[in-house]
């Protein structure tokens, strides 16, 4: 296989909010998912302590903060930003939503790709 495209519209979210664009192209080399969130939409706090991955976060559109270890870093179109693994961190939607890209990987590691529970 020397390539695969997918539209986003033909990715169906997971738990509402999530588009696993990785698992549907079928990569392995890294983590990358979409993230949709309504307005005013508050994530899940969470690491990567246990997998060990890092995350860059990428702002597609509309606009919010994550919160990294307790400080706001602005998300805006355009604006990417570096999680380390064992760092707390929490997206936000602001009133107009914000759409936004996470890719994952280990440094200097292996990927360990993970499915969906519900496959």
């Amino acid at each position: 296989m020397a390539f695969k495209a997918i539209d986003v519209d033909e990715i169906e979210p997971t738990w509402g909010t999530f588009r696993m664009v990785r698992h549907q192209l079928g990569g392995t080399a890294f983590g990358l998912n979409q993230i949709d969130f309504p307005p005013d939409k508050v994530g899940s706090e969470h690491d990567e302590g246990q997998s060990g991955q890092e995350e860059i976060y990428y702002t597609i559109s509309g606009s919010g903060t994550l919160t990294i270890d307790g400080e706001e870093i602005e998300m805006r179109p355009g604006r990417y930003i570096l999680v380390s693994p064992d760092a707390k961190r929490r997206p936000s939607a602001g009133p107009d939503g914000l759409s936004f890209l996470c890719v994952g990987g280990v440094p200097g590691g292996i990927y360990e790709p993970w499915a969906p529970p519900d496959e």
